[in-house]
């Protein structure tokens, strides 16, 4: 799929109210838990520095991914654009995958505001490039060339766990090579819970580390990053002329607080239910996905009849993402085993009786 997300004249047009959301692990609400400690929160003016929850946030995530100091910042696309302009000049270049988010999902915007180039690394259906692939991608020293700078990775990328032996090669010869590195770690934590590895073993390598609050840790809103101090402190000037800059920001870092010290185990939960989705689906007749790439809390089906499965679903009060012919499904902790078993049925009721919906 080119894209995860409904086209803007797509929005707001179910027709169904919908009683399980898949399209996302970004539509998690928060728990009546967090809801009490962001109305108790106390709060400051962050701009100034003086909102002890985002303080005490910045530095928790911090200490979680083993880095100097964090950054809390309104989204993951912001966190990652701040980055990426804290560690490059105009006209310079950062390689990514082709398929990550800072490629092909946040509009361009580190070459549009920032004037850094991207050249994008095409890679395998478990979102891997090859360390040659990006040492041919590398610059030389000519005034032809834009001057390359900058290795962004991502973990988990479309579900999918990257090797720890596999990033560690990358990063050292990124390294090799004068190049700083930065992980778009929007779902790192399921990554560290499905391979029950501390958060800081998987980026100990990596300069800079965007983790996101509101997906499956169930935030409202909010990424922090987390690297080094004198970077961190760039991107903080960079979060105020991109307008991140935040005032009383504490009743949402309570939330993260809370999240970080509640939900990042629950998140095997999501794990379990999305295999056993998959297991429940496999052999349906006219439905397609591979096995190998459910890994976390994702599965991406393929069928010649998903517009009218999608239409199907949303009937029954389910929202997938789905596009031509291909769908992504996403399980988070609003998706319990009952809203599992529901979705498991109207599916295998579809492709059962899908003479008479296609």
């Amino acid at each position: 799929m080119a894209s995860h997300y409904p086209l803007a004249e797509d929005r707001g047009q179910t027709q169904v109210a919908v009683s399980i959301d898949l399209r996302s692990d970004t539509v998690t609400q928060p728990s009546a838990a967090m809801r009490q400690v962001m109305a108790e929160a106390q709060v400051g003016d962050d701009v100034y520095g003086d909102d002890p929850n985002v303080n005490a946030l910045e530095q928790q995530t911090a200490q979680l991914l083993g880095k100097q100091m964090g950054l809390f910042l309104p989204s993951g696309t912001m966190s990652n654009l701040a980055s990426v302009l804290a560690h490059c000049q105009r006209g310079e270049e950062v390689l990514v995958g082709e398929q990550y988010h800072i490629s092909c999902d946040e509009a361009a915007g580190v070459a549009v505001l920032g004037s850094v180039a991207i050249h994008a690394l095409s890679t395998d259906v478990f979102g891997r490039f090859e360390v040659e692939q990006m040492t041919a991608a590398i610059k030389p020293n000519d005034y032809h060339c834009p001057m390359t700078r900058l290795l962004c990775l991502e973990n988990t990328v479309s579900g999918c766990i990257q090797e720890q032996s596999h990033i560690d090669a990358l990063v050292a010869c990124a390294q090799q090579h004068g190049l700083a590195t930065h992980m778009d770690g929007a779902r790192l934590l399921n990554a560290a819970v499905a391979q029950n590895s501390p958060p800081a073993r998987l980026v100990q390598s990596i300069d800079t580390v965007s983790l996101c609050l509101s997906k499956g840790l169930g935030v409202p809103l909010g990424s922090v990053l987390v690297g080094p101090s004198d970077v961190i402190e760039r991107a903080r000037r960079l979060r105020k002329m991109l307008g991140g800059g935040m005032r009383q920001a504490g009743i949402i870092a309570a939330a993260g607080r809370y999240a970080l010290d509640n939900n990042i185990e629950r998140l095997a939960q999501d794990h379990r239910r999305t295999k056993e989705l998959a297991v429940a689906l496999e052999g349906v007749d006219g439905l397609n996905f591979d096995m190998a790439r459910v890994q976390t809390n994702m599965l991406f089906l393929q069928s010649a009849q998903m517009p009218a499965l999608a239409d199907y679903l949303a009937q029954c009060g389910i929202a997938i993402t789905a596009i031509g012919q291909n769908a992504r499904i996403v399980i988070h902790m609003q998706v319990d085993d009952e809203a599992l078993q529901q979705v498991v049925e109207s599916i295998r009721t579809f492709f059962a009786n899908r003479q008479y919906y296609g």
